[in-house]
């Protein structure tokens, strides 16, 4: 007797084709990104590993020697270890900002495939090196800056590459809450990364690198196999961006009513034409003739670029001092373990998923990207405030502050790097060409880039005259970010107060 049809597969069928292939493009580059993150973590947690208080572990056991840095890791044993985790982290970071900017004129110009693969599992390489630094009881600095350089130049092959494959299949309806929920990624990341690297870090930390490091590496491999990087390579209805938005044909038909998105029946998006996304062929389209890739200028010349790539640069500079940083300040500050702090501070990256989420939704309902940005710059001000300052008066306040200033500092930060980047990438001003996705989406994130790595930089700076004044610095920051979003703040104002009739989604500035 044969059994009946599994239920998750009667689900599938059920699906119009266009459905699946778009559920399978989220949760891949979604699980593509996550590793990404994944692989950046284990640094954050290592680093009181590397250098710490030996006296309270007693005497050298080898020569009976009451120094404390006798467990510590050289060259970080000595006085300046902050400053060299300093060196260590902008190593990656401006190796990440410099080759960000370069990552997507390659990536509009090569198959986002095999671009997007080859990035994972040299990423997975380099991070695994840096591991087995441990094993191979390496203590020449240079190694490390070396193997985080080239890690850094190679992790730029991510961002653009997600963001262009799920710009290329989701249209700009309801893409601030798509993606806000699909940019927990980057916040899921860093949870695994903090909880894998923390199961190693006291006994045999080079296993924090190297697990990571198979892992996205294994991711790259199922990327190769599984990624569909345009919805015509399997006949699938492209998105509104598509096509021109501001034509109407002689029929009077506007772009909406083009849209595919927009028309639907009980078998799901209709083509143009009218047939069913179930009636086509599996077989590619025969595409037409490709548009050229835009220029870096051309990118910068789109409206609202300059303004959101600035507001990143500070955006980004909190977030990652946070990423950086949190571990080790919990463990000065609050006095706990390697591996409590490192558990204690994904919370963080809780709050990032929620702020993410909630950033993504106000703005789809207001049509304010800039607007919902700022608010959450300004309120993210006074909480890093507070959290210096009472966060660590107890277990329940820490674990509330922790969530809150996530949700706050990463909020503005997903919704630039997602809905913003995609939103600009697709512009009505490039009359239906996508091609500028990429490089839009890397100028952006290339200028945030400059912030994450001038962020832990001066935190390794500063901390030494206190802890602060590394607060105040981001504060600083969080204000700056808000200021230069003022102009297109000032334009979202208006619009509403001028009762003007606007679209869901970003507008034009």
């Amino acid at each position: 007797m044969r059994a009946a049809l599994a239920p998750g597969v009667r689900l599938l069928r059920a699906l119009p084709r266009d459905s699946r292939y778009r559920g399978l493009t989220l949760v891949l580059t979604f699980l593509c990104y996550t590793s990404y993150h994944l692989s950046r973590k284990p640094i954050s947690i290592v680093k009181s590993q590397l250098h710490p208080n030996c006296s309270a572990l007693g005497p050298n056991p080898r020569n009976n020697s009451n120094s404390s840095t006798w467990c510590s890791w050289a060259p970080f044993d000595g006085d300046n270890y902050k400053e060299l985790y300093g060196a260590l982290d902008n190593a990656f970071l401006v190796a990440y900002a410099i080759g960000m900017f370069i990552s997507g004129i390659f990536g509009e110009r090569l198959p986002l495939r095999y671009y997007l693969s080859g990035g994972m599992v040299l990423s997975g390489l380099f991070t695994a090196l840096f591991g087995l630094g441990y094993f191979w009881d390496i203590h020449v600095l240079w190694y490390f800056i070396i193997v985080q350089v080239c890690n850094g130049l190679v992790q730029t092959t991510g961002w653009p590459a997600v963001v262009a494959c799920v710009g290329n299949w989701f249209g700009k309806g309801k893409r601030g809450l798509i993606m806000g929920i699909w940019n927990s990624h980057t916040s899921v990341g860093n949870i695994l990364g903090s909880l894998i690297a923390g199961v190693w870090v006291s006994s045999a930390w080079g296993l924090s690198f190297i697990v990571p490091g198979i892992i996205i590496g294994a991711m790259g491999i199922i990327c190769f196999f599984f990624l569909v990087e345009y919805p015509e390579d399997v006949g699938c209805s492209p998105p509104l961006h598509h096509m021109a938005s501001d034509e109407e044909d002689a029929g009077g038909v506007t772009s909406t009513e083009k849209d595919p998105e927009a028309v639907t029946s009980n078998e799901g998006p209709l083509s143009i034409s009218g047939q069913s996304s179930a009636d086509r062929s599996d077989s590619p389209k025969e595409p037409a003739e490709e548009p050229k890739a835009i220029s870096f200028l051309g990118a910068l010349r789109i409206p609202g670029v300059v303004e959101f790539s600035l507001c990143l640069l500070f955006a980004k500079l909190v977030s990652y001092t946070f990423l950086y940083w949190l571990p080790l300040y919990i463990v000065n500050v609050a006095h706990f373990g390697a591996k409590e702090a490192g558990d204690l501070s994904t919370l963080f990256d809780v709050g990032g998923i929620l702020g993410g989420i909630f950033a993504g939704l106000i703005s789809d309902y207001t049509g304010g990207r800039a607007t919902t940005c700022c608010v959450m710059l300004v309120v993210a001000a006074p909480m890093l405030f507070l959290y210096n300052h009472v966060g660590q008066n107890g277990i329940g306040t820490s674990i509330a502050m922790l969530i809150v200033c996530g949700a706050l500092v990463n909020g503005p930060y997903a919704l630039i790097t997602t809905a913003v980047s995609a939103d600009l990438g697709t512009h009505e001003s490039l009359k239906g060409n996508a091609k500028a996705l990429s490089t839009v989406t890397a100028i952006i994130d290339g200028t945030g880039s400059i912030g994450a790595a001038l962020g832990p930089l001066l935190a390794g700076l500063i901390s030494p005259t206190g802890w602060n004044n590394v607060f105040y610095m981001l504060i600083a920051a969080d204000v700056l970010a808000c200021l230069l979003l003022a102009r297109v703040v000032v334009k979202e104002v208006r619009g509403w107060c001028g009762c003007i009739a606007r679209k869901r989604g970003f507008k034009e500035f």
